[in-house]
């Protein structure tokens, strides 16, 4: 029944045909279980695992990599190759692609523990009233028109609308649905509201709250998946996971570098038709499959092999470093997210609150007769923890606040006249009511006051332990007097009052809404002598400024507190009895701001990052909230920065796109509006980093770019979540947000790192085609280069240190790409001269060197004609190792330079040393000695087709390879000066890599 809350009890009673005193008879539940179907939550079918596995092969250059596998090893087949050799390439590399799919399926099924976690809130049993009786049974056997009883401590077991008070007041706490900051009082009248939103239902139970106040019953008016558990659940099943804005810059250029590829290779298999019938390859068909092996060698040169491990490697190291800062993350591709992030939608309610009601402000009496009417006093302490200090009007700290009249009594009066529990847990190492909010932060109040007569309070209280501190001056009051009789809490007198008795002395304290209690109050108390004089009017007055000051323009949630001397005797107290009250104070309390709060805001506005703080309260609350911790940056009018759902959902589609750039406050949301606000600024182009710490965030979460949980919040925030602070901090979130750009910078250099090395590659094979020389690699030469000589000082990058501006910039464009117009003529410059240095180095062992044959260059391009001609030189000279091992080791010795190259991408190797990283140079030095193992480990030489190599040779290798740290050094002078942007200018296109809409679906 999707009305129910507008509905009257009778209405909702005669929909499913059942008697409030009756409830349902079997027919009847047998038939509506047939209709509306059971209590429980369907399980979503999962994707089968050989769908999930297949999915991670699913990319351009994975595809290009198991093509090329396959080709080279029929290629080893039909050439006769049997053994080691025809199986290392394809094996290596497709053991490559099974660690990388492994890591992308164990990310996809954890990401499906957030719908089961869902089934945690749901009750297990429930008090039900059928065929005359009540009886106690399983959650799951509810169906719709089911009578059930709820008291103190239950967890509603489905939707119910309200049918029948059992109690003064029922109150329900539905923090994990509504984010609201207390618990909400329920009511039998239908709601009139229109557009009503949870918040607005205050006849209806939903399913997965807490009942912390009165008794009551309700009919079932939705079960299973017609719940609101059950939306929230359906919202997340239709949530698809966006793809981080580094994958898709790398799917982007994936598809860029295949399509490159593909042109090199049909280009160099085409340059050589020519050479396809020359005598050294015994025929033109045999000529053509070598040059095609040449081409597939091309392919897994310009592809990086090692580029996903290196990613996931560098963000791995990355979540260490960001768990140092209690950022737990859960999914690695969102640490560099945090790097692009532009919008924060922050949870209020215990993220940036610590969602501990907690008294800030007392107001008294001072004295009616000499000196300021009234007395205020501060409070500080923000959380459960009997820790603060209370503070005059000017500042000044009250050493000994139990001494003052009116403190003493209000602590007295907090105390007794509350039924709530604070205690500590060890276990969590924090304290935990149970209760109402309001009550237990009375009794924190009274904690803080601390006891009189001692002359060493309140310091020698914190000589007890936690668990004994926790009440330890509650406790004190409650042995000091004895409760006698309690008069409930009633909405019609908005108080409630506890007779206490104490040696002979019958006191009556009441506490409850300020109108309610100064109404009834004749005297007053006052605190500099603790006389009792008559409430004046003028008085009155003053206390009624003071209450519309807090209650108003400081939206606190205000409490009168009041007492009466009683006759001794006396056993029973009625609501007559609760006139001729004496008041004893005001006192204000807040749902309070966390205390980094406020210099984390401005940090992100220095960041360019915009907050925007969404939550279900009310929205004078909330913009009280806001203007504490800076979030409206000193605006005075408040016009287009806050909305209420219901507000922003009026406005016409344009209006709503420009409020949504302007938007500070969203409040009296519900989980949809959440999630469509969500979706809207990605419709924008914003990368949305959402908080939250409810089951109501769960859909917005997972929707966001980058879900943020609170570690203290539900399961199922955490599950549909990236990453998880463990301190519930909201500063945390900006220490993990310049990791995250820091994590970006250093996977841009590392990536251009092996872009450059491959571009080298690249070179090298297809100038040696081009010039008809012998190829200057083998296949399994350039895997090892790939892999191991790449793969180690990528990784090392990673460990770059952060630079000290980095959140001092704006965020970087979703659109940026990862090499720019400008880097890409770059590092095409560094990667020719990677390519031509292996050449000469070839082409030197040739021509020059003292151990070699010192061919003519004409001889060299005419090897293929060898065996048909007359030559001064044996045939097998073309064959000799030597060539392909300096080529080999020129290209790894250019690289390690070039890993230098990366230590900042436009800073000179003379500002930003070497030993700044010490990783890479670790990286370096066991790069070069897994080298050296190859050169000269006779087993290992012959896998890889290389030889020892002389100190003559070596000497050359350094000569070859220094330059590229000359030649990046003049391209970072270009590129921190004016000229190298003037370069920049002269490309068609300033990105020679597509982009694409971040968001496009």
């Amino acid at each position: 029944m999707e009305d129910a809350f507008a509905r009257s009890v009778t209405e909702v009673l005669d929909f499913f045909g059942v008697e409030p005193t009756k409830g349902l008879n079997d027919a009847q539940v047998s038939q509506n279980a047939r209709l509306y179907g059971k209590n429980v939550l369907p399980e979503e079918r999962r994707a089968p695992f050989w769908k999930l596995v297949l999915k991670q092969f699913d990319d351009l250059l994975v595809k290009i990599l198991i093509a090329a596998a396959l080709i080279s090893f029929i290629l080893a087949l039909v050439n006769g190759e049997t053994g080691l050799t025809a199986f290392l390439e394809p094996s290596v590399i497709l053991l490559i692609l099974a660690a990388n799919a492994a890591v992308g399926v164990i990310t996809e099924t954890n990401a499906e523990k957030a719908l089961e976690e869902l089934r945690a809130y749901q009750a297990d049993v429930a008090t039900v009233l059928r065929n005359g009786c009540f009886s106690i049974l399983p959650a799951t056997e509810l169906v719709p028109g089911d009578i059930v009883e709820v008291a103190v401590g239950c967890k509603v077991p489905a939707d119910m609308r309200m049918i029948e008070m059992l109690s003064n007041e029922l109150r329900v706490d539905q923090a994990i649905l509504t984010g609201e900051s207390w618990s909400v009082e329920k009511e039998l009248e239908s709601t009139i509201a229109t557009n009503a939103v949870y918040q607005d239902k205050t006849n209806i139970l939903f399913s997965g709250t807490i009942v912390v106040a009165g008794r009551a019953r309700a009919v079932v008016v939705g079960v299973g998946a017609h719940t609101a558990m059950g939306s929230i659940r359906d919202s997340m099943l239709q949530t698809e996971d966006e793809a981080t804005p580094l994958k898709k810059k790398l799917d982007e250029f994936g598809t860029f570098l295949a399509k490159v590829i593909a042109g090199i290779c049909v280009l160099v298999w085409i340059v050589n038709i020519g050479h396809f019938r020359d005598p050294s390859h015994g025929g033109f068909m045999r000529g053509a499959i070598h040059y095609f092996k040449i081409a597939v060698a091309l392919a897994v040169a310009a592809i990086p092999e090692g580029l996903p491990a290196v990613v996931t490697t560098c963000l791995a190291l990355g979540t260490k470093r960001m768990a140092r800062l209690n950022a737990i993350v859960r999914s690695l591709p969102s640490v560099e997210t945090l790097g692009c992030t532009t919008v924060i939608c922050s949870d209020k309610t215990g993220t940036l609150t610590t969602n501990m009601m907690s008294v800030s402000k007392v107001c008294v009496v001072h004295s009616v007769q000499r000196g300021p009417l009234i007395a205020e006093y501060n409070v500080s302490g923000t959380t459960y923890a009997p820790e603060g200090i209370i503070f005059d009007s000017t500042g000044t700290q009250l050493d000994f606040p139990a001494q003052l009249p009116c403190l003493i009594h209000i602590s007295m009066c907090s105390a007794l006249c509350n039924e709530s529990i604070l205690q500590y847990n060890p276990d969590k190492g924090n304290y935990e009511k149970i209760g109402e909010s309001t009550e237990v932060a009375l009794r924190v109040l009274a904690e803080k006051v601390g006891l009189p007569g001692f002359d060493s309070m309140p310091s020698s209280l914190n000589m007890l332990s936690k668990h004994e501190r926790a009440s330890y001056c509650n406790h004190y009051w409650e042995d000091q007097f004895r409760k006698v009789s309690i008069a409930d809490f009633t909405r019609d007198r908005k108080m409630m009052s506890v007779l206490c008795s104490r040696n002979h002395l019958q006191i009556m304290f009441s506490k409850g809404a300020p109108e309610s209690i100064i109404s009834r109050c004749t005297n007053v108390l006052c605190n500099d002598n603790g006389s009792t004089v008559p409430l004046t009017a003028s008085t009155r007055a003053e206390l009624e400024l003071r209450l519309q000051s807090f209650a108003g323009k400081e939206t606190l949630r205000c409490l009168a507190l009041a007492l009466k001397q009683m006759p001794v005797g006396q056993q029973t107290i009625s609501y007559d009895d609760e006139r001729d009250l004496t008041f004893i104070g005001l006192v204000g309390m807040l749902d309070p701001p966390r205390e980094e709060v406020r210099s984390a805001m401005l940090s992100c506005m220095t960041a360019g990052i915009r907050v925007i703080v969404v939550t279900g309260d009310n929205k004078s609350t909330a913009e009280s909230l806001c203007r504490k911790i800076g979030a409206f940056d000193d605006l005075v009018d408040l016009a287009g920065r806050s909305y209420t759902a219901s507000e922003f959902e009026e406005l016409p589609a344009l209006q709503q796109t420009l409020a949504l750039q302007r938007m500070v406050l969203f409040t009296r949301v519900e989980p949809s509006h959440k999630k469509m606000l969500v979706e809207a600024l990605q419709h924008q182009n914003e990368v949305v980093a959402m908080t939250g710490d409810g089951v109501n965030d769960a859909p917005a979460l997972k929707k966001a770019d980058i879900g943020i949980a609170m570690g203290s919040g539900t399961a199922v925030a955490k599950s549909a979540s990236d990453m998880v602070l463990a301190d519930d901090n909201f500063a945390t979130i900006v220490a993990a947000v310049a990791e995250g750009r820091a994590i970006y910078n250093n996977t841009k250099q590392f990536i251009r790192y092996m872009i450059s090395s491959n571009i080298g590659e690249v070179v090298c094979i297809f100038v040696a085609a081009v010039l008809g020389i012998p190829d200057t690699l083998a296949p399994v030469q350039l895997l090892w280069v790939n892999l191991v000589t790449d793969g180690l000082p990528a990784t090392a990058i990673g460990f770059n240190k952060l630079d000290s501006d980095v959140m001092k910039a704006k965020p970087r464009k979703v659109h940026e790409a990862v090499v720019t117009g400008w880097l890409f003529f770059r590092y095409l410059v560094i990667g020719a001269y990677v390519g031509l240095a292996t050449i000469a180095g070839f082409i030197w062992w040739f021509v020059y060197a003292d151990s070699g044959p010192r061919l003519p260059y004409s001889e060299l391009m005419n090897f293929d004609s060898c065996s048909i001609r007359e030559t001064t030189y044996p045939c097998s000279i073309f064959d000799d190792r030597h060539p392909s091992t300096v080529s080999m080791t020129v290209l790894v010795v250019v690289e390690m330079f070039n890993a230098l190259n990366n230590l900042s991408e436009n800073q000179s190797l003379l500002v930003v040393r070497p030993w700044s990283n010490m990783w890479l140079l670790a990286s370096i030095i066991l790069t070069m000695l897994l080298h050296i193992l190859i050169l000269y480990v006779h087993p290992l030489s012959v896998l890889f087709s290389v030889t020892p190599l002389s100190l003559s040779e070596w000497a050359v290798v350094l000569y070859l390879s220094f330059p590229v740290i000359i030649i990046d050094e003049v391209l970072k002078f270009f590129s921190r000066n004016s000229s190298g942007v003037r370069f920049n200018f002269r490309f068609r296109r300033p990105d020679l890599l597509p982009k694409k809409d971040l968001h496009d679906k």
